[in-house]
């Protein structure tokens, strides 16, 4: 799994950032502790269950739009094919407090999932797509995945963050369309 977000302090509460917060939360679910890797991303791994699927979480070191080179990295370093990666990432089509699963396709204007493709090669893997909504008003795309949620999507955020990693598990353990069945329908 690799969530994708900008590094330091200064982006981490921004929207675009969202899929590395849920791998955050998926990380505590799994008593999962990162660790600097190689490959240039911070790498935690832990089981679903006593048992169960190991899962390897990665949060790339680089900002958004460069977070191929470290996928196709880890990838390569844990002789993993592109069918067992699994993408965590802010979505500006999905309304906020929602979210789709989806595997393969394009990468919708995305330029982190755009260098994704490019280095492994491969559109053919899944994804959490974490809806952020559309900017208000004429404000630019850029400068809105770049700034902080409202007061009100703070407080909802948790739940959303929840929703993400409850999928990726869900991916891992039953596949894309359980978890397309689960989470890509609204109750």
């Amino acid at each position: 799994m690799v969530g994708l977000g900008n590094p330091g302090p200064d982006y981490a509460a921004h929207r675009h950032n969202v899929g590395q917060m849920a791998l955050a939360v998926l990380a505590d679910d799994l008593s999962a502790k990162f660790v600097s890797h190689k490959a240039g991303a911070q790498v935690a791994s832990g089981f679903v269950s006593p048992g169960g699927p190991k899962l390897l979480l990665a949060a790339p070191h680089s900002y958004m739009n460069l977070s191929g080179k470290s996928t196709a990295g880890l990838l390569k370093f844990f002789s993993l094919g592109s069918d067992r990666l699994i993408v965590l990432h802010d979505e500006l089509d999905i309304a906020f407090d929602d979210l789709r699963v989806k595997f393969g396709g394009g990468h919708g204007g995305h330029n982190g999932l755009r260098d994704i493709i490019a280095a492994t090669g491969t559109n053919e893997f899944a994804r959490v797509r974490i809806g952020i909504g559309r900017p208000p008003g004429r404000l630019d795309s850029a400068d809105f995945v770049l700034s902080p949620f409202t007061r009100a999507e703070r407080d909802a955020l948790p739940n959303v963050l929840v929703d993400a990693a409850d999928a990726t598990r869900l991916i891992a353990t039953d596949g894309v369309l359980a978890a397309q069945q689960k989470f890509n329908t609204k109750a």
